[in-house]
Formats: structure tokens, sequence, C-alpha cells
């Protein structure tokens, strides 16, 4: 992080302070203050980091910001929202920075959009990401505050649960290229409908320029019909033959997916190395954003045969002749359907769908798991073992489309066990589960009484 001065932060968070001197980073978490840093105490349901304003001060960092008065006299910055603060400092800080930056934000797949858009970028410009799943209101900010003089472009990500996130996240981040990968039902527990997160959604408009480019799935028909009010769009798909950025002539096999991307510069062949048709549509929206940006289509496809999966995002491991496909970041029913697809896809033997509960889907819940099940028959599962209440659901309808070996286990030690049992050389098993479910432990657990080494 460059450094600021106090009377920085203090100005650019509606504040004022006497105190002198620099900082060089920003931290919310005690456990990681690095001398001379700024220690911003915020307030949660389950933790108030006012508790911990002296102990940050003992651990070397120069000055606290805060709602309230911790005792620390003028090494104290006192602000009205602390959480408001935290967004405020790291958009006056993103603005020291005269770079491109492209904000990413969707229901399903921005993570791995960004990603892609990420290596893209990256093939040019020395390019700054969101680590992890740091996509929220605290993890947006500190990754901006990792910008360094060496940066030459970011890719940011945005999540959301709620109206207003992305709008008081993209004012910080300001991107001068938006990216919405889909509008699926995630979160609509919290939003009501479709139209209500395209609407979330949208909000990323609100820290854009007004000429500033918005890059959408033309196969959403959501976002076909969205009023990007003054923005130009472009358009990226599969099915949508109109779109800027479309794909054609699609083969695959167990390893890895080719197509043809159709564009002004003609059409060209592309390889990613994995599987998935959702994961192409990613991939278009990664070039289009890196052409908008001045790198050709061509630099963007030669860097994405070299992009690699990330964590427990549809990682597929081949181990003691089995095909292990490990999803469990998170599951809504659009990436549901996109994962039974790779599994169907699998030139293996039998084919296992080990899938867990999806949350956060309010009145929608039992539509959506029983869709699940669905997609399973769908795509030829020989089995399915379900994980959690919901996907009892899941679990019925899997049978009623004709899967004729479905198990249901409320118990991730008891369904690890009768797994491993049934595995044999041959099969295809894929894991799939709302991030909350934490069904990778099943992946561990069968791992190790298979005697196989991560």
């Amino acid at each position: 992080m460059l450094p600021l001065t106090y009377k920085e932060a203090a100005a650019a968070t509606g504040s004022e302070t006497p105190l002198e001197g620099r900082f060089t980073g920003v931290s919310t978490d005690t456990r990681k203050i690095t001398p001379g840093s700024l220690f911003i105490a915020l307030a949660g349901e389950n933790f108030d980091g006012h508790a911990f304003a002296a102990a940050a001060l003992e651990k070397g960092a120069g000055a606290v910001m805060a709602e309230k008065d911790c005792g620390l006299g003028d090494r104290q910055i006192l602000v009205s929202s602390t959480h408001d603060a935290l967004l405020s400092l790291a958009g006056y800080y993103r603005s020291l920075f005269n770079i491109p930056v492209v904000g990413v934000t969707g229901s399903v797949g921005k993570t791995t959009t960004k990603e892609m858009t990420h290596a893209v970028l990256s093939a040019k410009y020395n390019t700054l990401k969101n680590e992890g799943n740091l996509n929220n209101e605290i993890g947006v900010p500190l990754t901006l505050f990792r910008l360094e003089k060496e940066h030459e472009a970011a890719v940011i990500e945005m999540g959301m649960n709620h109206f207003g996130e992305i709008s008081r996240m993209t004012k910080a981040v300001k991107p001068d290229v938006a990216i919405i990968s889909n509008i699926g039902v995630s979160h609509i527990e919290n939003l009501g409908s479709r139209e209500g997160i395209l609407k979330a959604k949208l909000e990323i408009l609100e820290g854009m320029k007004s000429d500033a480019p918005v890059v959408l799935n033309g196969d959403d028909d959501m976002l076909v019909k969205a009023d990007t009010l003054s923005h130009p769009v472009t358009y990226y798909g599969i099915t949508n033959s109109s779109c800027a950025y479309k794909a054609f002539d699609i083969t695959s096999t167990d390893e890895e997916t080719e197509f043809a991307i159709g564009f002004a510069g003609g059409p060209l062949r592309v390889c990613l190395p994995f599987k998935g048709r959702h994961n192409i549509s990613n991939a278009l929206a990664a070039v289009a954003a890196g052409e908008l940006l001045g790198i050709p289509v061509s630099q963007g496809a030669e860097a994405l045969k070299n992009y690699r999966t990330t964590g427990l995002r549809q990682k597929i491991v081949k181990q003691s002749g089995i095909t292990f496909i490990e999803d469990c970041y998170n599951a809504s029913p659009d990436s549901q359907a996109a994962a039974m697809a790779v599994l169907g896809s699998m030139n293996t033997g039998r084919k296992i769908a080990v899938i867990g509960d999806m949350l956060e889907l309010g009145s929608y819940s039992e539509e959506a798991h029983r869709l699940v099940g669905k997609y399973a028959a769908d795509n030829c599962a020989d089995i399915v073992f379900t994980y959690g209440e919901r996907s009892l659901v899941s679990a019925k309808s899997a049978k009623e489309n004709g899967v004729s070996d479905v198990r249901s286990f409320t118990d991730k030690v008891h369904l690890a066990r009768e797994l491993a049992r049934e595995l044999k050389p041959g099969d295809a098993v894929l894991f799939k589960a709302s991030r909350g479910m934490k069904l990778e432990e099943v992946i561990y657990n069968v791992f190790e009484l298979l005697g196989i080494e991560e």
C-alpha cells in the first residue's frame, strides 16, 4: 500500500484529526496488524473491533479509526460508521491510481469469470484481483488497499446478499468496465425475485462513468432486456447469434473444451483446459473485457489456455482410477445444472452425484431442490447421494425421474463411509452443495478412507 497520512484518511471519511504521520496498511483484524498500519474497528452481530483497539496499538498500529471513544486520545480517528469509512477510504485510495479496473458480478460464475478476466488482462498488464472469496464490503476495500504503484490494472469481484451492497462497493471500485455474468436465483430469499436480483446486480453501474462499457451475457433472458442507461453494451453468448462475441463448433473431452469465437476480427479457435459449457460463457466475458481494454482476442485466448480452476470450483482430479469433480464452493439451481452437465458428459463408467442443500432460496427452495434431482436424472446419474434436510426433495425427485439408486444422509461421516465402499475404478463422482454445507469434508474423508493423498 502506498503511504497515506492520517489527515488524508480523516478527510476521506468525513472526519478530522490532529495526528501527524503516515500509515502503509489498513487492517480490520488485530491478528493481521502490520507496523505503522491503520486499524479500523468494525462492529458486527458477533464481534466488536472496538474491544481490540488498544491491542491494535500495542501490536504496532499507528492509529485506530473508531465509531466511539476508545480512550486512545489523538491516536483515534472518530467517524460515524467504520463500515462506511472503510469503503470511503478505499475509494479515495483507488482514485490515486489511473489504471483500468474491471468490476465483475453475477449470480453464478462471477468468481471464475473474475479469475479468467485476470488471466486475460495479465497477458498485458500487471493485474490485481480479489483473493479467494474477498468479494464483500470488507474484502473489496481490503483488496483495493493492496494496489501498488506497479499495478497496471485490476479485476474486482463484487458479491451481495441484499440491495445496496454492490452500490456501496462499486462507488469505491469505480469500474471502467463491468461484467454481469447472469441473473439466477441465488439470494432470492432476500431479494424477492429475479427482477430484484437484476436490480441489485445493476447497482454496479452506479460507480461507473456514464459512457463506461458493460459486458453482459446475451444468453440470459433478464440481461438482454436490462436497462443499462447510457452505458454501451457488449453481449457475449452461445445460443444468441446476435452477440458480439459468440461461441460455436464446441467439442470437449474429459480434460478440455474447444470452441470457436465469432467476433469482429473473425473466428478464432480456443482451447480451455477443463470441461463445462458454462465455462465457455465465462471465457467469452473475459476476452470481451480484455479487447475493450486493448488486448487482442488472440492474446486473451492464448492466456486462457494456461488458466487453471482455483479452490473448490470444478476441480477435476483422477485418483485410484476414479474421477473426482470437486465443486463445493457454492451452489444454486443454475450452477447445479452446469455441474450435472459436466458429470453427464464424462467419458467414464458409473456416474455418481453427491449433492447437498442449497441455501438462501426462500420460498423457491423446494422447487429448486426438486429441479436438482431432475438434473441428476437427465444427466444419467447412476447413483445419487444427498446430504441435508432440503436435499431430501432432490432425492425424491431423482427417484421419480428414473434414478434407481438414491441414498440420503444427514451425517457426513456416514455418507463418506458408504461412498468410499461404493466407489470403484472407472467411476466419476461429483460433489456439489452450497458453501455453508462444507461438502468438501466428505471428499477429504473419502480420500482418507481410500488411502488417497491429496
